[in-house]
């Protein structure tokens, strides 16, 4: 198997950049240290040094000057199911999962997973399987149901399901091939533009403006990370749409947060004023669904010539499922994840990984690539269009190989998490949060705003500087 090492130098070298800058990182401790088959450590610890790495490489392109990194692989995992620990006001998070949410066994002896957090897409389950909205209900009612049938069924109602497949079943797949045939971190010129000039400040993304246009892991932690090196990011949502609580604060520190209804008038204008003004565009709706409301990679390079726009889907930009909305513990089940860890674990049906990896990696390499993007743009102009799917980072994650003993290894409880924390205010209280793994050596990770209630902002952009 390959060490950390090796596959950093590998993501670094994947989109270009210099090997001669690896040698300023240095990566610490072993694995495993989460119980799990799967080296989510390692894909924890390596993400968040890419992206760590990509901070520094804009220092130096701005200062003049390369700083060191540093990566914990114990700080790494923690911060990458940073929710878990994540208290306010002294108190522990409640439960992120709607009743309804969560495994079930269909008709043919396999088992679907339900994601139904967001009313509408309880809704579509039920609506589908035209039962009431109890645990009790919905089982019943999928033992008439054919697994495949079913995901087919309430994907098309809206509702957002997986079967859970073996590793087998899912390379089977024509989606599966369509993902196996892109990059990691895909990044690709749209548009012609002149080179920007740094604007000033004192650490690597400062004076940069992000528009940050996700919800729930992923997209959120890019715009944080991008945050904790300096970057203005604005959180742009809808008072329309729901949210979970939790990943907002946990996810929200270091942006400011405005609403913007897209499908108004005002709020198509408030977001192309921001647009107009923005370095990066950072978004996790489906495919082509912003191009209907006129915001498309290329529409955006034409508002903003030199715009670096980064996209996040849950099953890859090309196939049969491109379209599909997902999460991470959907697409864990859709691509063998869950079956092969609870084989792993000597049991029947699912087993979850210990964190939702696919998400917290995905969301560092989208900050990852939006950076490399964005020292590209500075030294030779152009857009950028940069592409990354939580299916692609589960390739990856399942090529780097299993861990014969990982199940073994001891949780990481909250008192054992305590001294990554920091303790900070917020729009919400007294926060205790985990810290970022990355450590800079010249221009250390930090948030300089504090996580705020949605829409606390106007949509307008801080002067700079």
């Amino acid at each position: 198997m390959q060490t950390p090492r090796d596959l950093l130098a590998d993501l670094w070298t994947s989109v270009g950049a210099d090997p001669a800058a690896l040698e300023h990182v240095t990566l610490t401790g072993d694995e495993p240290q989460l119980p799990s088959s799967f080296r989510v450590d390692a894909a924890a610890q390596v993400a968040i040094a890419a992206s760590g790495l990509a901070a520094a490489h804009i220092w130096s392109m701005r200062s003049g000057l390369m700083q060191d990194i540093g990566v914990d692989i114990r700080a790494a995992a923690i911060e990458c199911r940073s929710e878990r620990y994540l208290r306010r006001n002294d108190e522990p998070p409640t439960s992120f999962w709607d009743p309804l949410a969560g495994v079930y066994q269909v008709k043919d002896g396999r088992h679907v997973r339900l994601h139904t957090n967001f009313p509408h897409h309880r809704d579509a389950v039920c609506q589908v399987l035209r039962c009431e909205a109890t645990r009790e209900a919905v089982q019943a009612a999928l033992l008439q149901w054919d697994g495949e049938a079913f995901e087919t069924a309430a994907y098309a109602a809206g509702g957002v399901v997986a079967l859970m497949r073996s590793r087998d079943d899912w390379q089977a797949l024509p989606q599966a091939r369509a993902i196996d045939a892109l990059p990691l971190v895909e990044i690709s010129k749209i548009g012609q533009a002149a080179p920007k000039p740094w604007p000033e400040g004192g650490r690597p993304l400062a004076g940069l403006r992000v528009l940050d246009l996700s919800r729930v892991i992923a997209g959120p932690v890019a715009g944080r990370t991008l945050a904790a090196h300096g970057a203005d990011v604005m959180l742009v949502s809808s008072p329309k749409l729901p949210s979970i609580p939790w990943l907002v604060i946990d996810t929200g520190r270091g942006k400011l947060s405005s609403f913007a209804d897209l499908t108004t008038q005002d709020g198509h204008a408030a977001l192309r004023a921001l647009l107009a003004e923005a370095d990066i565009f950072s978004q996790g709706y489906r495919p082509h669904a912003l191009a209907s409301l006129g915001f498309s990679p290329e529409e955006a390079a034409a508002i903003n010539p030199g715009i670096v726009y980064v996209s996040l889907s849950a099953y890859g930009r090309s196939g049969p499922w491109a379209e599909r909305r997902g999460f991470d513990s959907l697409v864990q089940c859709a691509t063998g994840f869950n079956d092969a860890e609870g084989q792993a674990a000597g049991i029947t049906g699912p087993k979850e990984l210990p964190m939702q990896i696919l998400d917290h990696a995905t969301g560092y390499l989208m900050a990852f690539g939006a950076m490399i993007a964005k020292a590209r743009q500075a030294r030779e102009g152009g857009s950028w269009h940069v592409q990354v799917s939580l299916a692609r980072t589960g390739t990856w994650l399942w090529e780097m190989g299993r861990l014969s003993h990982g199940l073994s290894t001891p949780e990481i409880g909250p008192e054992a998490a305590a001294r990554y924390l920091d303790r900070v205010e917020s729009g919400f209280g007294t926060l205790r949060a985990v810290r970022h793994a990355a450590v800079l050596s010249a221009t250390p990770a930090a948030w300089s705003r504090p996580a705020v209630p949605l829409g606390t902002d106007a949509p307008v952009w801080p002067v700079r500087g």
